[in-house]
């Protein structure tokens, strides 16, 4: 039996920490890949892309949003 432990779940809200705008995003999917790597698919308005949990954050950066 595999037991996957995620960090964030569908609907989530998550900022990319890398993102100076720091806009929210939502987990709209998840996926399993070999080595129990995990990518998750957000969204921000029509646009969607895939990213690895640690490009993730559940919390806005705010120092990052204002530079």
């Amino acid at each position: 039996m595999l037991i996957v432990r995620n960090k964030f779940e569908l609907t989530n809200i998550v900022y990319l920490i890398t993102d100076s705008q720091q806009l929210k995003r939502i987990v709209t999917g998840i996926i399993i890949r070999a080595n129990d790597v995990i990518m998750y698919e957000l969204s921000c308005g029509t646009d969607s892309s895939w990213h690895h949990e640690f490009e993730l954050s559940a919390e806005k950066d705010t120092v990052m949003a204002v530079t």
